[in-house]
């Protein structure tokens, strides 16, 4: 559905540093940078980035409370390693990983807000015998 997303940054350096670790779970590098922007995606992409930050400064704003990105995980260890990376490069918690129930039995997720309060999910659907 979606081709690329951009996010603003208050601090494109900070927000560097935690979008490299946790996007590295899923195993996503930074695929171009400058003054204005990092992106990233799978190594060798080629064309517009699918996600990327942009430098905002002082008006960056998260869009607030509804909003939120979810990464798709290949595995439950994506989506421990995004929670642990998150955690350990200035992540705020909003849910540790663990099943859904509420949304459904095979649902593994993990919920963080970055440094300037966009909340990331990262989940993975599997498969579950009924």
């Amino acid at each position: 559905m979606y081709d690329h997303i951009s996010i603003g940054v208050s601090d494109l350096d900070r927000a560097a540093r935690f979008y490299d670790a946790v996007l590295s779970a899923f195993g996503y590098v930074r695929l171009s940078a400058n003054p204005r922007h990092v992106a990233y995606g799978p190594e060798g992409f080629k064309g517009e980035a699918p996600f990327a930050i942009l430098a905002g400064g002082a008006e960056a704003r998260s869009p607030g409370k509804g909003f939120h990105l979810a990464f798709a995980a290949r595995n439950r260890e994506d989506v421990d390693r995004f929670y642990a990376a998150a955690m350990s490069n200035g992540g705020v918690d909003e849910g540790p990983p663990g099943i859904r129930e509420n949304y459904d039995p095979g649902y593994y997720a993990a919920f963080v807000r970055d440094p300037d309060g966009h909340r990331l999910e990262a989940v993975v659907h599997e498969s579950v015998s009924r």
